[in-house]
Formats: structure tokens, C-alpha cells, sequence
């Protein structure tokens, strides 16, 4: 076969150029796949981030305003008189909770800060590339 390809230089030069795009075709499926990695990674830092930070917030404030009713609410059609009304009160954080608020929000600003970070990265790397092309 390689007989058959030296001796016709049209089938030749065509098999060459087949290769080379073939080549071509590879390498731009690689960078694809390459850039698909690094987007789904920031993704999945970013929404770690994001994730921790609202289970951290979650668990710390958790014991955040609750509220006590004093009296019952009357099963009746006609409204209840204002004085017969529910009353609620909030009451105040203890100091623990207020430490896990004061916690909770500096890890949200540290991460939000780190995700801003990666973000603000990778919107630069993919400019960078766009403006390679």
C-alpha cells in the first residue's frame, strides 16, 4: 500500500493533510475537555463554598428569634377583640448565640471572599483565552 502512496502524489498529499486536520481535530477536543475541567472545578469550589458557608449560618443561628404566644387563638368566624389578640415577644440572643452570629459571619465573608477570588480568576483566564483566539 505504501507503494500505491508514493507513487500517486495527489493521494499523498491529501492522506498528509487528512492527518494534519485529524491532528488538529484532537488537539482542539483536548483544550475543550482541558477548559470543561477547570470550569466544572471552579463550580464545584465555588458551590462547596457556598454550601458550607449556608450550613455553618444554618447550625450556628440556629437558636436565632423564637416566639412565645401568651394566649390562644379563638376558633371563631367574627374577629377576636384586640385585647383577646396573640401577643408575641422576641427574645434576646443569649451571648453564646451572639458569638456564633459574630462566627457565622466572618466565615461567610471568608469564603464569599475566597469565592470571589476563584470567580474573579477564572473570568480572567477565559478573557485571556478569548482574546488568544
Amino acid at each position: 500500500m505504501e507503494l500505491l502512496e508514493t507513487q500517486n502524489p495527489e493521494r499523498k498529499k491529501l492522506l498528509e493533510t487528512s492527518e494534519r486536520h485529524k491532528r488538529e481535530l484532537e488537539k482542539e477536543v483536548k483544550d475543550m475537555s482541558d477548559k470543561t475541567e477547570k470550569v466544572l472545578k471552579n463550580a464545584l469550589i465555588i458551590g462547596g463554598a457556598l454550601a458550607v458557608t449556608y450550613l455553618l449560618v444554618s447550625q450556628l443561628g440556629s437558636g436565632k428569634k423564637k416566639k412565645k404566644s401568651k394566649a390562644k387563638i379563638q376558633l371563631q368566624a367574627a374577629p377576636a377583640p384586640i385585647d383577646q389578640m396573640v401577643e408575641e415577644e422576641e427574645e434576646t440572643p443569649s451571648a453564646f448565640s451572639a458569638i456564633g452570629a459574630k462566627i457565622a459571619d466572618t466565615a461567610t465573608v471568608m469564603l464569599l471572599d475566597i469565592a470571589k477570588e476563584a470567580l474573579s480568576e477564572f473570568l480572567k483566564t477565559r478573557q485571556q483565552k478569548n482574546a488568544d483566539s
